[in-house]
């Protein structure tokens, strides 16, 4: 099924100018996706330009939650082409989101079309500077207009663009939360939905007047061992092992995760998937035997981490930024920036940057 370009959304593109401060996230493209679904249904994907959405205030979207994204980022190459980083992986990732949501998941072939028109179309705006990208945030929504507790028979389907800095340039300091919990056993935490966002804001507000960055989230079954970050999944490095919690139902898949191991393994590193007990990790920090741990995700790509807190004290990490931290965060980038060989292929090039 063919796309349709809306020439409003050309036009907007060639009229847009780029500020010279991006941030994360807060740099919105004048263009998005959409395809909008009615009883499994799919309609043909548009990119059209970037507008407020207007929805029925009786959208169960609004009432009952039936919303999930995810993030993904294109890369400019040396040779000024754009490329996209495991988009597939985002894409089944969606349809495990959905599908636990009870929602209509977004076809493959559907899903891929949106972010690589949105990144083509948007390519004049992916940053040149290493570290900095087009992050692309795909998202799906029910909006059949009634009360009734029961999954939506309609949904919306767009892809909006940010060109972006790095979420988190610097070291990263966590606060151990073993107060709250933002996911359940048997709940949604290994899906990429709001609810689990929403779940983490209030230990955020409360870490950041204790001048941390992130919480250290315990797993919800036994509160004692570490799961993973609100946005990222976390390793600790100790020796030439690297250990990380291992997927268990409350710890989201990550991409980044997948492909570090994948690295790290290559480069010689045993990777250990695990339980690490908290009580245990802040014991081995404090006597150096955990020297270095870092967090992971598409949006941070790899932060060092520097300090964990907890009721009992504060640990510092004896190496932050952590030398294998950065060499698999250099490692990874040389990939996704083109400036090494795609062993894995992991990359898709999508073509050169031209003025639309």
């Amino acid at each position: 099924m063919s796309i349709y370009i809306d020439p409003d959304a050309v036009s907007r593109l060639r009229q847009y100018e780029m500020p010279g401060k991006l941030g994360f996230g807060r740099v919105i493209a004048p263009v998005m996706f959409r395809a909008v679904c009615q009883d499994g249904c799919w309609s043909r994907g548009e990119l059209v330009p970037y507008t407020a959405l207007s929805l029925d205030p009786a959208a169960k979207v609004l009432h009952y939650g039936q919303s999930c994204f995810e993030g993904l980022k294109a890369y400019r190459t040396p040779d000024d082409e754009v490329a996209l980083f495991r988009p597939e992986k985002n894409a089944a990732r969606m349809a495990y989101s959905a599908k636990r949501l009870c929602m209509s998941p977004v076809p493959e072939s559907l899903f891929l079309d949106g972010v690589r028109t949105v990144a083509l179309y948007c390519a004049n705006l992916v940053p040149a500077n290493s570290g900095e990208s087009l992050y692309l945030r795909p998202f799906l929504m029910g909006t059949q207009a009634d009360l009734t507790v029961s999954a939506s028979a309609s949904y919306m389907f767009y892809v909006i663009a940010s060109p972006s800095e790095a979420y988190h340039a610097g070291n990263m300091r966590l606060w151990v939360e073993r107060d709250d919990t933002r996911a359940a056993v048997g709940g949604t935490g290994d899906a990429k939905v709001g609810g689990n966002y929403a779940a983490s804001l209030l230990s955020t507000g409360r870490l950041r007047e204790r001048g941390y960055d992130q919480s250290l989230w315990l797993n919800p079954a036994n509160r004692s061992s570490v799961d993973e970050l609100s946005g990222m999944n976390f390793f600790a490095v100790m020796g030439e092992v690297l250990y990380t919690p291992a997927l268990n139902g409350s710890i989201l898949e990550g991409v980044t995760r997948a492909s570090l191991i994948e690295l790290a393994r290559d480069r010689g590193y045993q990777v250990v998937e695990g339980e690490i007990h908290i009580n245990e990790l802040l014991k081995q920090v404090a006597s150096g035997v955990c020297s270095e741990a870092f967090a992971c995700g598409t949006a941070a790509i790899v932060s060092s981490i520097s300090v964990i807190g907890d009721a009992g004290g504060s640990y510092r990490l004896s190496k932050a930024p952590g030398p294998v931290a950065q060499s698999l965060r250099q490692a990874l980038l040389d990939i996704q920036e083109g400036r090494a060989e795609d062993r894995y292929g992991w990359m898709q090039l999508l073509g050169a940057i031209t003025n639309i």
